[in-house]
This record gives structure tokens, C-alpha cells and sequence, in this order.
């Protein structure tokens, strides 16, 4: 049985991890609404823009293509995956991992030089160091921070080496935040670019297209695909914070129980010793 002191010892440990807990998460909570209010004002601009391009995708009927719609025998791929930097935020960077080497399973008749990671943050990145998964370049100032300077030339590169037949096929992985309590990991084919089903009662094909669909889809496409990968980029900065600011609340409210705990048994045995001491002097007074 541990002394008084060693509770005593404990306790004052559980008090310190519980400050930097509550610390935390508070900082979590800021960040989380600045990233919230990010997503929420990009998301109807995104939103809106693949509308627009749906509705000339489904309106061409395969008419007119461009070559980032041109589906081919996908022989490289290249997989862009959101992460974080950091650590302390719950199963966040291990079901982005775990979906990571899940997408690569599924494309076991590929050679793995023929995958190429584009790791956003740098617990993603190091997974792929362990794994010996061929990478691109460093890419972790994405992960805290996104601007969307950089991660449209992060697209731009992608776009670039799809329209040269240097790689086939482009997906993304990165949660997708709903709300501080709910995000939902998601698995996006980025390239080529196909039309959602849209409902039929909400879609527009009656544009007038001056020059031509091709030219405004040439125009339009790699605009909407960097929209397309800030808004990821967006939504899996808010979903970190928020799975960072869950895990610490979570953590706070152990140390709570574990300090109660560890108040009763404290409690108990100072108790027990008073009493102890008591009787050694009735007994002495005999």
C-alpha cells in the first residue's frame, strides 16, 4: 500500500498534467473557431463552383472532354493525405494513417515505386518514412496553418502531372469536419475530375456558353480543383483542433476522477493513522 506521501506526490502530479490539459484544450477551442468560421465561409464558394462544373459535365452527355476528365489504366498514383504535426489529438493521425495504407492495399497490383504519397503534415509523412513509402516534397506547413496560395500550387503541380500522363490517378484523404463533435473521414478522387450525381430538380443546363463548354471547362476545371483541395485542406485543420480540444477535455475529466480517487484513499489512510496514533496512546495510558 503506497504511503501518505506518495499519494500526496501523485496527487500534486495529477493536479500539474491537469492544468496543461485544461490549457490545452482551451487553445484547441480557439483555434477551432477560427478554423470553423475558415471552413464555413469557404465551403458555399466550393460548393457552388462544383455545382457549376457538374452541371456542364452532365449537360456535355461525353460530348466535349478535356483531358483532366479523360479517365485511363491507372498505372501511377498519387495520394495526397492530411495529417497534423502534432500529436495529443486523440485517433486522429491513426485512422488517417490506417486509411492510408488501406487505399494503398487496394491497389496492390501497382508497384509501390509507382504510388507516390504527398504527405500534408509531418506524423503522415514519418508513417510513410516507416513504411518506405516513396514520397514527395515536404509539405508540413500545410497542416497548421493552410493558405490558399499554397496549397493551389500544391494542385497546380498535381494537375500539371496528370494533363502529362506523369501520373493517372489523384486521391485525397483528410477528415472532413461537420461539427466539433463529428468529422468524417473521407476518400476523394481528386483526377481525374468526374460529375457527382446531382439532383435533376436543383441542376441548371440552360447556360449560354460563349466560346465554347470545352474552352470555359479548360478555364474552369483547375480553378475549381484548387478550391476543391483548400477546402480539404480547411476541413482537416478544423477537424484536427477539434479532435484535439476532445481528447483534452477527455483527459481533464480523467485527472478529475483520478484526483477524486486518489483524495478518498489519501483521506482513508491519514485516517487510518490518526487512529493508529490514537490508540498507541490509550495504550500507553494502561
Amino acid at each position: 500500500m503506497p504511503s501518505l506521501k506518495e499519494i500526496k506526490s501523485r496527487i500534486g502530479s495529477v493536479k500539474s498534467t491537469q492544468k496543461i490539459t485544461s490549457a490545452m484544450k482551451m487553445i484547441s477551442s480557439v483555434k477551432l473557431r477560427k478554423a470553423e468560421r475558415d471552413v464555413n465561409s469557404f465551403k458555399p464558394y466550393e460548393q457552388s463552383l462544383g455545382k457549376i462544373m457538374n452541371n456542364y459535365l452532365t449537360a456535355a452527355n461525353g460530348e466535349e472532354q478535356i483531358s483532366l476528365t479523360i479517365s485511363r489504366d491507372v498505372k501511377k498514383i498519387a495520394i495526397v493525405v492530411f495529417s497534423s504535426n502534432s500529436s495529443l489529438c486523440g485517433a486522429y493521425n491513426g485512422s488517417v494513417i490506417k486509411k492510408l495504407e488501406q487505399v494503398i492495399k487496394s491497389y496492390n497490383s501497382i508497384a509501390s515505386e509507382n504510388i507516390i504519397v504527398f504527405p500534408i503534415g509531418k506524423k503522415v509523412r514519418k508513417a510513410c518514412e516507416k513504411f518506405g513509402l516513396t514520397t514527395s516534397a515536404n509539405f508540413d506547413n500545410l497542416a497548421d496553418s493552410p493558405t490558399y496560395e499554397q496549397v493551389a500550387d500544391l494542385a497546380k503541380v498535381l494537375i500539371q502531372q496528370f494533363e502529362n500522363q506523369e501520373i493517372d490517378l489523384v486521391k485525397l484523404i483528410y477528415f472532413q469536419y461537420k461539427s466539433k463533435s463529428k468529422q468524417s473521414l473521407q476518400t476523394d478522387t481528386f483526377l481525374p475530375v468526374e460529375p457527382f450525381a446531382a439532383d435533376n430538380r436543383k441542376s441548371r443546363n440552360d447556360y449560354i456558353i460563349e466560346p465554347s463548354r470545352a474552352k470555359i471547362l479548360e478555364l474552369l476545371l483547375p480553378q475549381i480543383l484548387c478550391s476543391k483541395m483548400y477546402s480539404a485542406a480547411l476541413d482537416a485543420c478544423a477537424s484536427e483542433h477539434a479532435a484535439r480540444l476532445i481528447a483534452m477535455q477527455t483527459a481533464t475529466d480523467n485527472a478529475d476522477d483520478l484526483l477524486q480517487e486518489l483524495s478518498l484513499q489519501y483521506n482513508k489512510l491519514r485516517q487510518q493513522a490518526i487512529t493508529n496514533e490514537l490508540l498507541d496512546i490509550a495504550g500507553g495510558q494502561i
